[in-house]
């Protein structure tokens, strides 16, 4: 009876609220539509790769959204856009010796394409070997003669000149997974050549110019911790183990080692402490010298070494800061390889500093007034490419170096930029997307100018979407901390609010870095839902987010659940000032991190927010990943950190929480959930909890578990943020 009365009075509202018509009178998004997003969203262009001469762009693309992509290339000035073969599945590809010839991993498969000309008018697609379908980070030799591959943990060597068929194993590296079940971020091989469970730039192996020799990455996983993950959905319950470290235990090993490409004999390269220090990159520069970034695990050093096969490694750059916290460190070869090109926070903001190998003093190149976003790119004028936040924080475009030594804008398009420089720097494909665009291919001139669209963004049912632009808004903020006296923020208002009604607003998803004008996936649809149905949606860039400068960004360490709700209280204290909001009526939610931040609002600032949707909320810092020692530290060194769990404020709540989680989630372990349940009943508090047993941390990446487990989350702000009719 009550839910039919509940049922009745929403359906009312609804019609308050427009019915099932958007603003512009478009069918309304629906539920389905957000988890089901293809005919939205469309399909994204990837593994963009410029031909040796620069005059072509190779891509892969799913143009007609049937699951496969195919391999694309299009002409420097825009034209002659076109499929190859376009019934053969593309997984990677790389160009061949000349611009005339690519090798494309199909299937099993390693495909020669050659492109139409004089003499081979339809172009011809040969089998060169198999080499099985997962294989990955297909990468040819400088010579052209011999290409590299990773498969089950180790490199593989194929012949691409016809001499054999027969892929190579280069190496014996490999020690299969202890788990059964292979879920989530942690199922990973007990040793491998490989990324560290969590990635950064670094690749798997490195070519020496001369295709002698591999750098390669190992990651040795055996000494790591085994934690128990019970998997229900077989014939019987399993216990899932998987290698997961804590904070303070002893991390996987990651070290670098050089091989013989003729004899496979292996030399380690012996850097200090790799269980708790992180290869950020190693690359090869044209003259054979190596590079090797690294970084410490809890972000408070970094050094870069160099050296060429069977020298000691030479230190050639040092920092350290106690106050670092996660970074955006990035590392690249200028052009003629005699400078190293280091993305680096040793300023206010994150800068490219050159780094000569004969004079180590570092000497910015960029802005002090802006961040760069990523790897500098060396460009074969001798200048530099990189995509930063000028001239709005929220945007990511890409700018050069100017031979009077200052700085050009090259990407005009507002909103967050990807780009692939042709090798003749003359050239840049983009792949950019906004809040309300999928992200899509254009090129643009490194002169500047007009930028030319190669593919149209969104799928079939995008112009009909209605979808909503946010404003980007400065608001006063706590004032605690340099950049905490100004926050920014974006929101989302539904049509009845541009009229003048008071609307419930929905903080969320919460974490940092949010504030961004980019295609937001199922989240961002799922703000323009909640925006249909009558909500106003925010986001603020709490404290930790990356553009407004190093004390805002590290006034995140150990304060998470902490002074960023000061932060949310700020914008609180905003949206009180402002017409269309109902302070009344606020609602939170985020996961991860975001549900951590969710959780201690209503525990910690009850009334601050009448309803809150904590998605596999971080709540317990002792089962943080060995990763998160980065804004916790160790209980060895910063044992208060950890006694900052959400079991102790349990008792503050007063709002409406609902908590969702996955099972099979190894990033935040259910165990955190399943604990603070149990408190919240012992101490008589009424919550929500729903499970997906499947679910891993990114519990909204499967259909069925996303659709299930939104419909929770608007259920749960239907019922306790509408008015009643």
């Amino acid at each position: 009876m009550r839910a039919s009365i509940a049922a009745a009075a929403g359906l009312i509202l609804w019609s308050r609220l427009g019915g099932a018509q958007s603003a512009v009178g478009a069918p309304m998004l629906s539920l389905e539509q957000v988890v089901q997003s293809a005919s939205i969203t469309g399909s994204t262009p990837s593994a963009m790769a410029w031909s040796p001469d620069s005059r072509t762009l190779a891509f892969t693309w799913d143009s007609a959204g049937t699951g496969t992509r195919a391999l694309w290339l299009v002409q420097h000035d825009g034209t002659q856009r076109r499929a190859v073969f376009p019934a053969m599945p593309v997984r990677e590809f790389a160009w061949g010796g000349g611009s005339r010839v690519l090798h494309v991993l199909s299937g099993d498969a390693l495909v020669r394409v050659t492109l139409p000309g004089r003499l081979l008018p339809n172009g011809s697609a040969d089998t060169i070997a198999i080499v099985g379908r997962d294989a990955h980070e297909f990468t040819p030799a400088p010579s052209g003669a011999l290409a590299a591959y990773v498969r089950d943990g180790d490199v593989w060597l194929v012949s691409l000149d016809g001499t054999s068929g027969t892929p190579r194993r280069l190496t014996t590296v490999s020690v299969p997974s202890i788990a059964a079940i292979a879920l989530g971020t942690y199922a990973r091989l007990d040793r491998e050549i490989g990324s560290g469970t969590w990635g950064t730039a670094a690749p798997s192996f490195a070519w020496a110019p001369d295709g002698r020799t591999l750098a390669v990455h190992i990651v040795d996983r055996r000494a790591v911790r085994k934690v128990p993950f019970p998997y229900y959905l077989g014939t019987e319950t399993q216990v899932n183990e998987l290698r997961r470290s804590y904070p303070g235990d002893e991390n996987e090993s990651r070290q670098l080692a050089l091989v013989d490409v003729w004899s496979g004999a292996m030399t380690p390269l012996s850097f200090a402490d790799p269980t708790s220090v992180q290869v950020l990159n190693f690359a090869w520069s044209p003259q054979g010298v190596l590079m090797v970034d690294r970084e410490s695990d809890d972000a408070t050093q970094r050094w870069v070494h160099v050296m060429r096969p069977g020298e000691t490694p030479r230190l050639v750059y040092h920092d350290a800061r106690a106050s670092r916290i996660y970074t955006e460190h990035a590392s690249a070869w200028s052009h003629d390889g005699r400078q190293l090109l280091l993305t680096t926070d040793r300023d206010d903001r994150y800068r490219v500093h050159a780094v000569s190998l004969a004079d180590t003093t570092p000497r910015p190149l960029t802005p002090a007034t802006s961040d760069v976003q990523g790897a500098a790119m060396a460009l074969a004028d001798g200048g530099i490419a990189w995509l930063s936040t000028a001239p709005v924080a929220a945007d990511r475009q890409l700018w050069r170096t100017t031979s009077g030594g200052g700085a050009q804008r090259i990407t005009q398009r507002a909103g967050t930029h990807r780009v692939v420089i042709a090798p003749d720097a003359r050239m840049a494909a983009s792949l950019v997307s906004d809040d309300v665009t999928p992200p899509h291919l254009v090129l643009v001139s490194m002169r500047g100018g007009a930028e030319q669209v190669v593919t149209q963004p969104g799928g079939p049912a995008l112009a009909t979407a209605a979808l909503v632009a946010p404003r980007y808004v400065t608001i006063g903020g706590p004032g605690d901390v340099a950049g905490a006296d100004s926050l920014r923020a974006k929101v989302w208002l539904p049509a009845v609010a541009e009229r003048g009604t008071r609307v419930p607003v929905i903080f969320g998803p919460l974490y940092s870095n949010t504030v961004r004008n980019r295609w937001g996936g199922t989240y961002g649809l799922l703000q323009q839902l909640l925006v249909q149905r009558g909500y106003a949606v925010i986001q603020v860039d709490v404290r930790g987010s990356t553009g407004y400068g190093r004390a805002f960004r590290e006034a995140f360490l150990i304060e998470w659940g902490g002074k960023d709700l000061d932060d949310l209280e700020a914008t609180k204290r905003w949206l009180g000032t402002q017409a269309w909001a109902d302070t009344s009526r606020t609602g939170i939610f985020g996961s991860s991190y975001g549900g951590l931040i969710t959780v201690y609002s209503l525990f910690k600032r009850p009334g601050l927010f009448k309803a809150g949707v904590a998605g596999a909320s971080a709540t317990d810092p002792r089962f943080f990943g060995s990763d998160d020692v980065a804004i916790t530290r160790r209980p060895q060194t910063h044992p208060d950190a950890f006694t900052r769990g959400a079991l102790q404020y349990a008792g503050g709540l007063r709002d409406h929480l609902m908590l969702i989680h996955g099972l099979m989630d190894d990033v935040v372990p259910f165990k955190t959930t399943a604990d603070l349940a149990e408190e919240l009943m012992r101490q008589g508090k009424d919550f929500d909890l729903v499970i997906a047993p499947s679910a891993t941390h990114g519990w909204t990446a499967r259909p069925q578990h996303a659709r299930y487990l939104l419909g929770k989350l608007l259920t749960h702000f239907d019922r306790y943020l509408r008015q009643s009719p």
